[in-house]
């Protein structure tokens, strides 16, 4: 499903949830905001490559300071935007709702890192 239209009905303020639906699936707390970090920030980086296509349409190749003009059409992209919800709300609204698939690497990979140390995808 694209994120934009999943992000739209969300709201775009944070709200005070339970610790203890965050530590139902991992068990631990900090494991669960490892994992919603690394997500939200492959939303973050998908929505911003985005946005810049989007107004790379828009660029002009001889742009002068005095020849910029505001074109309606980037502007509304841009609003559209930066009304969707934080990604990080984004990413825990999928954790929360178990839209958001994760897995720990096998053990083979996980001892070349480190003993007690986890890698998320």
């Amino acid at each position: 499903m694209d994120i934009k239209k999943k992000a739209q009905g969300l709201p775009a303020n944070a709200e005070a949830q339970d610790v203890m639906n965050f530590i139902d699936k991992t068990g631990n707390v900090y494991e669960t905001l490892a994992i919603i970090a690394t997500r939200s920030n492959n939303i973050s980086r998908h929505l911003k490559e985005e946005l810049l296509a989007k107004l790379e349409e828009f660029a002009v190749a001889n742009e002068n300071l005095e020849e910029i003009h505001e074109n309606k059409e980037q502007i509304e992209i841009s609003r559209f935007y930066e009304r969707l919800p934080n990604p990080a709300l984004i990413a825990t609204h999928e954790y929360l709702n178990e839209e958001l698939m994760f897995r720990y690497r096998d053990n083979e990979k996980k001892e070349k890192v480190g003993k007690n140390t986890r890698v998320y995808q």
